[in-house]
């Protein structure tokens, strides 16, 4: 099993096109919602991934990271996509390749942000590489910004957020997190060490936290980036 996939997956390979690789996603119900279905078309899989874009597998890019299977990348934005809107502030941590921000990119309007962050800076200027290939404009105008930081920390100056996406497993649900998220704002995120849910955080106008699993996944562990680059690979988007 690869990092950043469900416990029990349907997957397949060689699907030959981003186009074929969303409708295989759809046929399977892991997204179903037009909004979602339109950002993963109109970002290609293979700018960000070096190889076997299309199979719905995690495919490694290095520096001990991987790009997570497209089947969690539907899962994340079809639970994310309602939340989101023209002016949203958005956070993806563990932004690895970029794929993931720039599709929450895609679904921000003129004047909404998205903010992905990881520790890695080969990996924050490779993401800035990829997303240029075709959405050169999601950088240049601001709406998406990539950078180099602690994704525990999360990135208070542009909190809170209406949508957060974290992409490796955390023992405990990051109180940092929950406090940048804003009233009405859902955050995604795998928790647990062995056995991992990943759960869907809503947080009520009036502050309080209601959670419910999405899935039974398997993911490493949010951790520092030393232990990453010594071998600890990370699932990141």
């Amino acid at each position: 099993m690869g990092n950043g996939a469900l416990s029990s997956s349907r997957n397949s390979s060689n699907r030959g096109s981003q186009r074929k690789l969303v409708e295989h996603l759809r046929r399977n119900n892991f997204v179903t919602k037009d909004r979602a279905i339109s950002a993963l078309l109109a970002v290609d899989r293979a700018d960000f991934a070096p190889t076997h874009p299309y199979d719905d597998t995690p495919q490694y890019i290095g520096y001990g990271a991987t790009i997570s299977a497209p089947h969690m990348h539907a899962i994340a934005l079809e639970h994310l996509v309602d939340v989101m809107g023209d002016a949203s502030h958005v956070l993806d941590i563990g932004s690895g390749s970029g794929y993931l921000s720039a599709c929450f990119a895609k679904l921000v309007g003129p004047r909404g942000k998205v903010i992905g962050v990881d520790h890695i800076e080969e990996l924050v200027n490779t993401s800035i590489v990829n997303v240029r290939k075709q959405n050169a404009d999601l950088l240049s105008s601001g709406r998406l910004h990539l950078f180099v930081a602690d994704g525990r920390l999360g990135w208070p100056a542009a909190a809170p957020y209406q949508a957060i996406h974290v992409g490796a497993a955390s023992e405990e649900l990051p109180r940092t997190l929950v406090d940048q998220l804003a009233p009405g704002g859902r955050m995604v995120i795998p928790v647990g060490a062995y056995n991992q849910q990943f759960l869907q955080i809503d947080k009520m106008p009036n502050g309080d936290i209601v959670r419910r699993n999405l899935a039974d996944v398997k993911y490493v562990p949010l951790t520092a980036k030393s232990l990453q680059m010594n071998g600890e690979t990370a699932s990141m988007h």
